[in-house]
């Protein structure tokens, strides 16, 4: 039997340990964070939510195999790192900023970016493979 007080709290600190692994990965071009400390704060997320409710309900709260995250996290690393300069002309791992008009604003969207989205996919993917995998229920 599973108490209350867990699965209770689960349902406030999901939303913010999402949006605090988004910040840190939105935050890791300049300042401490990045794919790697995002991913792990997003995987624990979805760890707390199965330690809470059972390995179950946290894949269906992702809804996506944590093998496909580490399958486009590792493809956004090779694009970023690999496909992005060649198309260009340029050594392995060159950056390569754009810049979007957002109203009054300029959006700089760079492969450095794409490459701290697929090592947190990876990260947190990983991290959900092995945690779900232990805990697996034998139905």
């Amino acid at each position: 039997m599973r108490g209350l007080i867990l699965p209770t709290a689960t349902v406030y600190l999901m939303p913010v340990l999402v949006l605090l692994s988004l910040f840190l990965l939105l935050r890791g071009h300049n300042e401490p964070g990045g794919g790697f400390a995002g991913g792990l704060v997003a995987a624990a997320a979805f760890v707390l939510l199965s330690v809470a409710s059972g390995v179950r309900v946290a894949k269906r709260a992702l809804q996506i195999d944590p093998r496909s995250m580490i399958g486009v996290g590792l493809l956004l690393m090779l694009a970023s790192g690999v496909i992005a300069p060649l198309f260009y002309g340029e050594p392995y791992l060159t950056s390569h900023w754009w810049t979007f008009p957002l109203g009054e604003y300029d959006v700089s969207v760079g492969t450095p970016l794409l490459f701290d989205i697929g090592v947190y996919l990876g990260v947190a993917g990983t991290i959900l493979l092995i945690v779900f995998s232990l805990e697996e229920e034998d139905a």
